[in-house]
């Protein structure tokens, strides 16, 4: 599946998704260590809800296999958080993605979930399930390029209503499904 997920630098271009030294960051499942620098980087990031610095603890402690970290020289640059669904286990949802604004519009959040279904734990993933405000245009172009990268079809439905989140600010969350999809050998 790695192979078949991988873009080509020449797609990369093309899209505008190329980092000018995509050497310079590697991409690795996350450890305990990582989560304050998680955390950090959801603050950071902006526009995600950030989390008790324990959430990322436990994220990065039984989750890692399936959440990844993208490193630089400058240190964390992007992470993604995710796990499987309890009565679906093969199905991946995924929690948050985050990128630092200097290293956006480069592919990152595609290259961590292409990174974390590649994964010889990740084989028998067949649907990847997110929940996405109304207004974060990158995580549904992220989705909607899974889907067609993949051939798979694209499914938004309602998911969390505004109600729901205390407070009376949070928008609402679209549920948005990628798959089923069938592996290829």
């Amino acid at each position: 599946m790695g192979a078949m997920l991988a873009a080509t630098a020449q797609e990369q271009m093309r899209l505008g998704t190329s980092d000018p030294d995509p050497a310079a960051v590697r991409l690795r499942a996350p450890g305990v260590g990582d989560a304050a620098a998680l955390w950090t980087l959801a603050r950071q990031a902006g526009g995600l809800d950030v989390h008790a610095p324990y959430a990322y603890v436990l994220l990065c402690h039984a989750f890692a296999g399936t959440c990844a970290v993208a490193e630089g020289p400058e240190g964390a640059v992007g992470f993604l958080t995710a796990f499987r669904l309890p009565d679906e286990s093969s199905c991946l949802f995924v929690w948050q993605v985050a990128v630092l604004p200097a290293r956006r519009r480069q592919g990152w959040a595609g290259r961590m979930l292409r990174h974390v279904l590649a994964r010889p734990g990740c084989a028998d993933i067949r649907c990847v399930e997110a929940t996405v405000t109304p207004g974060n245009c990158a995580s549904r172009a992220l989705f909607a390029g899974l889907a067609a990268e993949l051939g798979a079809p694209l499914r938004t439905e309602e998911g969390f209503p505004r109600s729901l989140f205390p407070g009376g600010r949070h928008e609402p969350e679209s549920r948005i499904r990628v798959g089923p999809w069938t592996p290829r050998s």
